[in-house]
């Protein structure tokens, strides 16, 4: 990952910083298989930076930004390149209290706290990763407040309290207009550096298919990049839902392409059937057959 971010040409005090953290911090063998290793990288200097000087700076960071921009894909990659255990934390319907730090179990004789998520981030220095914080409960935001703020504490009653790590640090992700979420109060919102995720750039998407898929031919990479831009296009000028802005599914439908669909039958699954309205399918299906033959094979998108 500290090769990846040098061709990317992130500044080299942050990277000499990167490495004199994970010198100080070196990571257990019992924790070894938590470190993540990310299939796919994020790209964009700019957004790098922002989000490894925070997280040197011992601050916490929430990413926000709308549908495809890669919020997850930093986040895991930010644990990679500092070499923590990564821990996913989902905020839903039933994520409470108990569910984050820990609830009490009978072991041995006697009742203990099997430690929840949070609590285990905060024992061995991890990277706790809040998917979609503005769906959090009140009590879940609760139990969060100690722990992002500079107390850096879990008060469990009943239990002894836990301080963090110093090398523990939780990255927040979150969009607006999902059902089942809210706006972030401003003591939650406190607690972090806030970074807006950009909208991926023709550029990076195409180093991003590029990367996933060497032998793909530039041409065509630059034909499914401005695909997916277009796409965005008409999405932006509400022409279609946000649906078929599906990134993970364009991978994927190269993916099925290289194994033996046509692209018409790939991208149908990938992309076009994202949307459930038969009016929008089709508008979908039209911009994609504008620009990619259905019957395309892996020998000519591929190359030998």
């Amino acid at each position: 990952m500290l090769d990846f971010l040098r061709h990317e040409g992130i500044d080299a005090q942050i990277i000499k910083r990167i490495e004199d953290f994970r010198n100080t911090y070196p990571v257990s063998a019992e924790m070894a298989g938590r470190v993540p290793a990310p299939k796919y990288h994020y790209y964009g200097k700019d957004v790098w930076e922002k989000a490894l000087t925070a997280l040197i700076s011992g601050e916490n960071l929430l990413l926000v930004g709308p549908k495809a921009t890669g919020k997850n894909v930093l986040a895991e990659n930010l644990a990679a390149v500092f070499g923590r255990p990564e821990w996913d934390i989902s905020f839903y319907l039933n994520t409470d209290a108990a569910s984050l730090i820990g609830t009490d179990t009978f072991k041995d004789g006697q009742v203990s706290l099997r430690h929840g998520p949070i609590y285990q981030c905060a024992e061995f220095g991890g990277f706790g990763i809040l998917d979609e914080i503005n769906m959090a409960k009140n009590e879940s935001l609760a139990v969060l407040h100690a722990t992002l703020d500079f107390r850096r504490i879990i008060d469990v009653p009943g239990y002894e309290r836990i301080k963090l790590a110093p090398c523990t640090r939780f990255i927040a992700t979150m969009n607006y207009g999902y059902a089942g979420t809210r706006e972030v109060n401003e003591a939650l919102a406190s607690r972090f550096m806030v970074i807006n995720m950009p909208i991926i750039s023709r550029d990076n998407l195409k180093k991003l298919l590029m990367a996933q898929f060497p032998t793909l031919s530039e041409k065509y990479a630059d034909q499914f990049s401005d695909l997916f831009q277009e796409i965005r296009s008409k999405c932006d000028s509400a022409e279609i839902s946000t649906k078929p802005l599906d990134l993970r599914g364009l991978i994927a439908s190269l993916s099925l392409v290289k194994n033996g669909l046509s692209a018409g039958q790939a991208l149908e699954m990938g992309i076009i059937n994202k949307s459930f309205d038969d009016f929008e399918r089709q508008l979908v299906s039209d911009i994609i057959h504008a620009r990619i033959r259905s019957d395309l094979s892996a020998a000519e998108l591929f190359e030998k």
